[in-house]
């Protein structure tokens, strides 16, 4: 098994298969703080909402679990869950739980590569990899929180996106 999704109820004895066999856990924990926070407004329903309280805090803990314990770990979102463009709080809410922000940036880059099966087309800047970059002001190895508002986007060599401010 490449990858187990949400990883909501994992236990130690889960953890210890997925290090063992190199699986990737694509938690997407941001979306309890986005579901207890706003769900409501955004129509979930009670019983919605009563899931989430009683399984959203125990997938975070096994996501803690998992990353002390060593599993590799890959960004993933349930963006349908919440509106499209936030996806990247996934990044404060891993490093919350137990990542550092360096090893959140490499789970939506080299190690989302690595799980897709994409390393040797995307994940670093290579040569002979696509041109896939973003830039924003600040460190996101200090306050990974910056990568929630990108300012520059370049796809496969093109600039898409450039808000960048010349001083």
């Amino acid at each position: 098994m490449d990858s187990i999704e949400h990883g909501s109820l994992i236990d130690d004895a889960g953890i210890a298969a997925m290090r063992q066999h190199g699986t990737y856990l694509v938690a997407d924990i941001y979306n309890d703080d986005f579901i207890l926070g706003q769900g409501k407004e955004y129509g979930f329903t009670d019983e919605m909402l009563n899931k989430e309280r009683m399984i959203g805090q125990q997938q975070r803990e096994g996501f803690r679990r998992a990353a002390q314990a060593g599993v590799k770990i890959a960004f993933g979102t349930d963006a349908g869950v919440y509106p499209h463009g936030r996806n990247a709080k996934q990044f404060s809410t891993m490093v919350r739980f137990g990542i550092t922000p360096m090893q959140a940036i490499q789970s939506a880059t080299v190690n989302a590569a690595d799980l897709l099966g994409w390393a040797d087309r995307v994940g670093a800047i290579e040569p002979g990899k696509l041109a896939d970059l973003i830039a924003v002001e600040g460190d996101p190895t200090s306050d990974v929180s910056v990568l929630e508002h990108v300012q520059f986007v370049m796809k496969d060599g093109q600039i898409v996106k450039n808000e960048l401010v010349r001083k």
